[in-house]
């Protein structure tokens, strides 16, 4: 089995869905612009940083909108998707993902962004397998704003990975070969594990660790 990894926001999106989404919930009167705004550029700061506080910021990120009615949530996810992300997704991204379909690897997005931001997303990829951060839900299906698990960060990547692999009967030696697309130091664990590590669109640091190590380095937004 050849198995392709993904990861998303920076990588097959030129933005970050989970930061957008923040703006998003801003622009559409769910949040104060400024409270909101100021905390959202933070928690992302600290992310870039590899210093995000996940518990946290999933607490954060969920606030404004977990205690709303569903179907209200459901058309903001709609809408995040039409007016936002679709517009986002280029050609060459979706170009990337079928070459590695037609070849017959197994794809599958491994993303830090919560499941609910990122599961219509990999839909629109035609990536049926999202190894993404869960939110845990309570019996009535409502977000708490806690963790489900491990989050899909750092080695928490390679931990997701394993089990997903291990409920399917497979382990990662197993593979003949591991292809992980990322942009983000964040990263590394999972690209110094894959067989063949991509620095794709990478900012200064992943790519001067790239062009060091000779990993292929992808700009595939230019």
């Amino acid at each position: 089995m050849k198995l392709t990894l993904f990861d998303l926001d920076g990588t097959l999106l030129p933005i970050d869905s989970d930061h957008a989404f923040g703006e998003f919930i801003v622009r559409s009167g769910w949040a104060d612009a400024a409270e909101h705004g100021r905390r959202n550029d933070a928690f992302y700061r600290d992310y870039q940083a590899g210093c995000l506080d996940m518990d946290a910021y999933i607490d954060f990120a969920t606030s404004a909108w977990r205690g709303r009615a569903a179907d209200e949530v459901a058309d903001l996810s709609q809408r995040f998707m039409a007016e936002v992300i679709m517009p986002a997704l280029q050609p060459q991204a979706h170009a990337l993902v079928e070459r590695h379909r037609v070849a017959g690897d197994v794809l599958a997005i491994v993303t830090a962004t919560n499941d609910f931001i990122t599961r219509p997303i990999a839909r629109a990829l035609r990536i049926d397998e999202l190894i993404a951060t869960e939110l845990e839900r309570d019996g009535a299906g409502r977000v708490t704003g806690r963790i489900r698990g491990v989050p899909a960060l750092r080695e928490g990547k390679i931990t997701r990975v394993q089990a997903w692999l291990s409920a399917r009967g497979q382990r990662l030696e197993d593979c003949a070969e591991v292809t992980f697309y990322s942009d983000s130091t964040n990263d590394l664990p999972l690209l110094e594990l894959a067989s063949l590590p991509v620095a794709t669109n990478p900012g200064p640091a992943l790519e001067a660790i790239a062009r060091d190590r000779g990993w292929p380095v992808l700009k595939l937004f230019e």
